[in-house]
């Protein structure tokens, strides 16, 4: 009898284990395939190294030889930093350091709490169930700018580490404060993509709280990532829709950017197909009084997450749809030398346009001044209306400057506020017998050793000396200043 009891136990406790195992087993989520990821990332590609050192290298000479001073002899980021509708779009920091020049390309992951965005990253290196994986969940996870970048193992870099390291791009973040540091951290991770790419998760937007409660200026640190990244991921669910006043500025801010942005709608395996055409409405409805641009932005739809996408929803569009955006990734990863050198350039031309337009600030102010003359009202009355002396008409007129690239006239008011027209020189004084004169180094780079550059890494033709229609600066850079 006690035999047979035995036997029954036994079995019980089988029966009790398998049950065990096949619960559990339910109760796990299938993973998702990453092959396509690897193969569309080329992660698993050997690739032959390319000469990127020669060009950096080339490139940050021009920039310090040619561009540099007359930046810093105009104080042009002084413009930008009192006025930042006066250039929208992508700018050098207040103190362009190597690391800017040489960092590797920025993706910037924006949007609402909890919709998704360190899942994506996660995702995206495969980090999840590791102990490198970012923390998420269904509240707001994220309270501090994380930097995802390469190293060669593991690694948590302080805010006030990365802010103090001058060989990082990121030192100018310590003008936001030490609130601010204690909100920024950099993890190193072993990983190939990175190598190639740098992710940066920010805090997720919410919409009842106020910014000083933040302890830091958020809207300014988000301007900061927003000016240096190559790509801008707006990241979105279906259960967070709505536009409140933080969204809404953070879309001002990305003025300018647009061919930067994608919209992600994330978690989209979470609806029927009625369900989630209707929700697409809806962000396009909410979204479209924010982008004021012809064409629409590319907009994403799926699940970026390790989880298989649910049973009964479109996971051929899914998929295709993911495959789309790690191809728009990869591309950004490939032309990162070219759309430097095209960066480096359109800053050389915006820092040269404001050097003429100071110039002729100075020379109009000279010119009106007599001998009883009072300058301060003299040169109030210049800039209140700078149209009644031509200023920006005869910029227009004599140096071939494309009106679409002029700076906001509104911003000069706050720029000479604090910098006396007196403090500067004439152009045609910025000259030296070894030197040589400023515009004429600038104008040099812009036509011919910025696309000669770029020629040389194997994009296009190798250009000689282009014309106005292509650099707008004139078809042979000569130095009207100049004395003869």
């Amino acid at each position: 009898m006690k035999g047979l009891n035995l036997l029954c136990c036994c079995v019980a406790s089988l029966l009790l284990l398998g049950t065990a195992e096949e619960v559990e087993d339910a109760s796990e989520p299938t993973k998702r395939d990453r092959s396509h990821l690897e193969s569309t990332l080329k992660l698993n590609e050997e690739k032959p190294a390319d000469d990127v050192s020669g060009v950096l290298q080339r490139l940050r000479k021009i920039y310090h030889s040619s561009i540099k001073p007359l930046e810093h002899s105009y104080r042009y980021n002084e413009l930008r930093q009192h006025e930042i509708t006066a250039y929208p779009g992508r700018t050098l920091g207040s103190s362009a350091t190597d690391g800017e020049i040489t960092s590797k390309p920025m993706v910037l992951f924006l949007g609402p709490w909890s919709v998704g965005k360190s899942s994506m990253i996660n995702y995206l290196l495969g980090l999840d169930n590791t102990p490198y994986q970012l923390y998420t969940g269904a509240e707001p996870t994220t309270s501090e700018f994380t930097v995802i970048m390469h190293g060669p193992k593991l690694k948590t870099i302080e805010g006030i580490v990365m802010a103090a390291d001058s060989a990082r791009s990121f030192s100018p973040l310590e003008k936001f404060g030490q609130n601010f540091l204690e909100k920024l951290i950099g993890i190193e991770v072993p990983h190939k993509l990175l190598e190639r790419v740098t992710f940066v998760d920010t805090p997720g937007i919410i919409e009842n709280r106020k910014q000083q409660e933040r302890g830091y200026p958020f809207n300014d640190v988000c301007q900061w990532f927003i000016d240096r990244a190559d790509l801008i991921f707006v990241v979105f669910d279906p259960t967070k829709l709505d536009v409140g006043l933080e969204l809404e500025m953070l879309f001002r801010q990305l003025k300018g950017r647009e061919s930067q942005i994608r919209i992600i709608l994330n978690k989209a395996d979470s609806l029927a197909t009625q369900e989630l055409m209707r929700v697409y409405g809806a962000l396009f409805w909410s979204l479209a009084p924010l982008i004021n641009v012809t064409e629409p932005p590319r907009v994403y739809v799926s699940s970026f997450w390790p989880h298989d996408y649910h049973p009964e929803t479109h996971r051929d569009l899914f998929l295709k749809e993911e495959i789309s955006l790690l191809e728009d990734l990869n591309q950004v990863i490939e032309n990162r030398m070219e759309n430097k050198i095209a960066f480096i350039r359109q800053h050389a031309i915006r820092v040269r346009i404001h050097a003429l337009l100071v110039d002729r600030y100075l020379q109009t102010y000279k010119d009106k001044m007599t001998f009883f003359s009072d300058g301060e009202l003299v040169f109030r009355d210049i800039v209140e209306d700078p149209d009644r002396f031509y200023i920006f008409k005869s910029i227009l007129a004599k140096t071939n400057v494309s009106k679409f690239d002029l700076p906001n006239r509104e911003a000069y008011k706050d720029f000479f506020g604090i910098n006396p027209i007196t403090s500067f020189k004439l152009l045609s004084q910025q000259c030296s017998y070894m030197g040589g004169c400023f515009l004429e180094k600038i104008e040099k780079a812009i036509t011919r050793e910025l696309p000669d550059l770029l020629g040389s890494i194997g994009l296009g033709k190798k250009p000689n000396v282009l014309s106005c229609d292509v650099t707008g600066c004139g078809e042979t850079p000569k130095n009207r200043y100049r004395k003869p």
